[in-house]
């Protein structure tokens, strides 16, 4: 019987000491120690450096990047963007998440520090409060050209192609959608 992409991780993870000679907990502390925070950079390391399988190591990177990125859990990150000067952006930021997840079930939020990544194959957008009165949606929409509330993201964020920005309900409409859906559906 097949397993799910969880059950192959969960299964790869278990044979780590077996196989690799080391823990998951040991992969950890090297994986820390190299104050890598890229997936490819950690994969890099383990194969190059320590000899790991691919599999093994695109395992390990994913669980090294899971616990840096989520050291309370994603919703003390979330909770944290919206502190204080930030709080009364978090209805903006709830209703466009609602908005993105009528998209398809195979929607992920993935809480970073500053940010909410959106993701499905792979990453289509980003959900950033960058101000008190702003919030900045980044969206993945190579090729197209910006006009208008679509500008390109310039040096916001280099993992998205373009940005829109966002300090009223109203901007939440289907204009801001219909650029995240096209995103989602090229991912």
């Amino acid at each position: 019987m097949a397993k799910s992409p969880e059950e192959a991780k969960a299964s790869m993870i278990a044979n780590l000491k077996e196989t690799t000679g080391k823990s998951i907990d040991e992969w950890l502390k090297i994986t820390r120690a190299s104050k890598l925070a890229k997936h490819g950079g950690i994969v890099k390391l383990l194969k190059s450096k320590h000899g790991v399988t691919h599999g093994y190591a695109n395992a390990i990177a994913l669980e090294s990047l899971k616990t840096a990125d989520t050291p309370t859990g994603g919703d003390d990150l979330v909770a944290a963007q919206y502190a204080d000067a930030k709080a009364s952006l978090r209805p903006l930021y709830d209703a466009l998440l609602a908005a993105v997840n009528k998209f398809g079930p195979d929607v992920e939020a993935s809480p970073k520090k500053a940010y909410v990544s959106l993701r499905r194959n792979k990453q289509f957008g980003i959900i950033q409060p960058s101000t008190a009165t702003r919030l900045d949606v980044g969206i993945n929409l190579k090729g197209a050209k910006p006009a208008g509330r679509l500008e390109a993201s310039g040096s916001f964020n280099a993992m998205v192609s373009h940005r829109v920005r966002i300090s009223k309900s109203a901007e939440i409409d289907k204009e801001l959608l219909g650029w995240l859906k096209a995103a989602y559906d090229a991912s």
